[in-house]
């Protein structure tokens, strides 16, 4: 018990709910989680009752009668037992929101989610059509249907290869697909290893980060497409290369987003594209009556930015056109057409005022005219924001000006993109970030479900870990044996040690496929390549202060709610904690 508990701290030590989730699996007396479940009345209502349902389970009882608490305390004695969700939201840095001056939203895949596979269909259909008609592409390529289950975030696209990685939070490459075909082994630490004198870094322009959804419909389209061209038949793409092709349907998607292929549709039938959380407006209204400063900035512009907004607002299409864009009140500020993530770099971008009865677009000063209308009755700020509070285009600076911000730690920032929203901003700006990962909540339930496999993995790795020490201890006695007998005996074991470590190892592999395919059959677990955590995992825990599943789950915090983050572990910390500890003093 102590070795599997001992891996599962060694596995989860970097991102808070596996933290969370092992715990629970194998000590059910932790309680690791920062809650914020639910923003329906109705689930609140359920989670009160459960919470009056729950005795408490004395689980602190040792801990406040060695530091003498006990008597002192009011409540933190006797709280109930708390309950783990995949609505928690979980810190990798220590946040208080009542430091907090202004909270600030992304829209597209944070406040407004979609169904897939229907709204990633219409980039994706749209997409192909102007390849074959706009650039020559073979017919072939209309007969592609789109398969969102393929993918997940994360992974990386590189480009001039055509292949699609997983890498680790060390860089190395530890899966890789070429088009639709799997790379093997040898094949891919040829391409990513053995072939460099140096770490890749992954960072150089023909690779692509899958850091958004969005993301899904290039990589599917870009490997259908690769597929076909390796079949050669096709004069035009034996003519490109792959980071060609990969630039062709890039500028294709983009078309789609402004020409009206993918918001005149979603406008026609939002129902069909969006989906409703009712909790979402209820979590805006309750930082807006708290007097928190609530800002939007979304890259998306005006027209589709209403569209979705209103649905989202009014849970349906059918509203009254009278109080059309009423969503607003819910902002002191709306940036549409921000182009994240040039407005957290870029101090020169200038500011437009949007009409929001016509979409036209005024001029602005920016920063001159702010300043330009301070006067003893009114700050500048306010003055310009009753002009008009929603506006296309400018820099980080003006959103400051307007909200009256000093510093970047004054913001969070809540967004799904980890490089535009959150790596950006934070690196950028220091602004405290929120990031947004709906795919957490199906991946803690697998994670529950695969637990006893997951444990099963941790004590072989643990066993394995063990040999090895043992093995060693063996050497030093035979580097220093005289005795030929017994020289032989520890040779035998020797080679007794390498032949179980050799079977425990392939069992552990079979194993620890097994577990990753439970997550995703292609890819496996998000969080992990390996027994490392992923890429992926790596940026979110040391650029985001907080994440989520959804935006909403942030609707039961309160203005003065403080989140606190897991103590880390080195792996020392973690084997003396279950260990015998031998002094060389």
């Amino acid at each position: 018990m102590a070795s599997a508990l001992r891996n599962a701290w060694a596995f989860s030590k970097y991102h808070p709910f596996l933290h969370a989730e092992k715990a629970l699996v194998l000590n059910n007396r932790m309680n690791l989680s920062m809650s914020a479940n639910g923003v329906q009345e109705e689930q609140e209502q359920e989670i009160a009752s459960k919470s009056e349902a729950t005795a408490y389970d004395g689980r602190y009882d040792d801990v406040l009668d060695t530091t003498n608490l006990r008597d002192q305390l009011k409540v933190a004695h006797s709280i109930p037992e708390r309950t783990l969700s995949s609505n928690d939201v979980f810190c990798n840095r220590e946040l208080r929101l009542g430091s907090i001056r202004g909270i600030g939203f992304d829209m597209d895949y944070t406040l407004v989610q979609y169904h897939e596979p229907e709204f990633g269909v219409l980039a994706f259909d749209g997409a192909k059509e102007k390849l074959v008609e706009k650039y020559g592409y073979p017919e072939e390529v209309l007969e592609f249907n789109f398969d969102n289950s393929r993918w997940t975030r994360g992974l990386i696209i590189d480009t001039q290869r055509g292949n699609f990685l997983k890498v680790d939070r060390h860089k190395y490459v530890r899966l890789a697909y070429h088009g639709l075909r799997p790379l093997e082994s040898e094949e891919r630490k040829v391409i990513y290893s053995k072939s460099f004198n140096k770490v890749m870094s992954f960072t150089e322009k023909s690779f692509v980060d899958m850091d958004t959804l969005f993301q899904i419909v290039d990589a599917d389209l870009f490997a259908k497409i690769i597929d076909l061209k390796d079949k050669g038949e096709s004069e035009l793409l034996n003519s490109k290369s792959y980071a060609a092709i990969y630039k062709d349907i890039r500028a294709s998607v983009d078309l789609c987003h402004r020409d009206g292929v993918i918001k005149d549709e979603v406008a026609r039938n939002p129902s069909k594209y969006i989906k409703l959380d009712t909790g979402m407006i209820d979590m805006l209204r309750r930082y807006r009556d708290a007097g928190v400063n609530t800002f939007l900035l979304t890259n998306s512009l005006w027209e589709y930015t209403s569209v979705a907004m209103n649905y989202l607002y009014h849970e349906t299409e059918d509203y009254d056109p009278s109080r059309k864009d009423e969503w607003l009140q819910l902002f002191d500020l709306c940036i549409v057409g921000s182009c994240k993530p040039a407005f957290m770099l870029d101090p020169y971008l200038n500011l437009f005022r949007v009409d929001t009865k016509t979409g036209a677009l005024a001029n602005t000063d920016g920063l001159f005219d702010i300043e330009a209308l301070n006067s003893p009755e009114q700050s500048g700020a306010a003055a310009f924001l009753f002009k008009g509070k929603v506006f296309q285009g400018g820099n980080w600076q003006h959103l400051h000006a307007l909200l009256e911000i000093e510093a970047g730690e004054d913001v969070l920032y809540v967004g799904d993109h980890l490089y535009s929203d959150v790596l950006r901003s934070k690196r950028t700006l220091g602004w405290r970030t929120a990031m947004i990962v709906p795919e957490l909540e199906k991946e803690m339930e697998d994670f529950r479900r695969l637990a006893p496999l997951e444990k099963q993995i941790a004590d072989l790795r643990s066993l394995r870990e063990e040999l090895s020490s043992y093995a060693d201890l063996l050497r030093r006695d035979l580097n220093h044996s005289t005795d030929k007998k017994k020289s032989e005996e520890i040779v035998e074991t020797l080679e007794k040690i390498a032949l179980d470590d050799a079977k425990i190892k392939e069992v552990c592999a079979k194993m620890n496929y097994d577990y990753h395919m439970g997550f995703h059959p292609i890819w496996g677990q998000m969080f992990r390549a390996g027994y490392q955590d992923s890429r992926f995992a790596y940026y979110i825990t040391n650029y985001s202060c907080l994440y989520t599943s959804k935006a909403s789950n942030l609707g039961l915090a309160s203005t003065e709610r403080g989140f606190r983050t897991i103590a880390e572990r080195t792996p020392h910390d973690i084997l003396l904690s279950d260990l015998k500890f031998e002094s060389n003093n």
